[in-house]
């Protein structure tokens, strides 16, 4: 059961939910409807609480290579294992699950699907230029296996 279904159960309003949520720290603060969504960040922190309310959870995939101690590259964030595997498979900005009802072989069960959105500020068309085709090849591995994946510049994109 998710949170959002046992809300539902004991008659707990979304508002509630809205407020409980990010003050136990599960989803970041929520965007108000009326929001804005003129940035990256805004428009991030309006999907991942839409993915909550849906029952599922996006959480952020920072990417990078930074200097130890010793002075060794530690590489971290997902399909990042190599300069060159980063170059041409670049991993989304959120990656998260969400769950699902499998018929007829699992009746009954929730799986969790894999997710991945790829934020872009709203107004935000693919052009295939620069990293968008790195991104792109991954939204397209996530989805060709079977997860959910791609990108978003807006609410309503889960």
């Amino acid at each position: 059961m998710t949170i959002t279904e046992w809300s539902l159960k004991w008659g707990v309003s979304r508002e509630a939910m809205n407020d409980l949520l990010p003050a136990l720290g599960l989803i970041p603060e929520p965007s108000r409807p009326d929001e804005d969504l003129t940035n990256e960040a805004t428009v991030q922190r309006a999907v991942q609480m839409e993915a909550c309310m849906l029952g599922g959870r996006l959480f952020r995939n920072n990417v990078g290579v930074l200097v130890d101690e010793r002075g060794v590259p530690v590489r971290y964030g997902l399909a990042n294992e190599s300069k060159q595997m980063n170059a041409n498979l670049k991993s989304s900005d959120l990656i998260g699950i969400k769950p699902i009802l499998i018929t007829p072989q699992h009746v009954g069960h929730t799986v969790g699907q894999f997710v991945a959105r790829e934020i872009k500020p709203p107004g935000w068309v693919y052009t295939g230029a620069g990293r968008e085709v790195a991104q792109a090849r991954f939204i397209s591995l996530i989805s060709t296996m079977g997860g959910d994946a791609r990108f978003a510049n807006n609410r309503g994109t889960l």
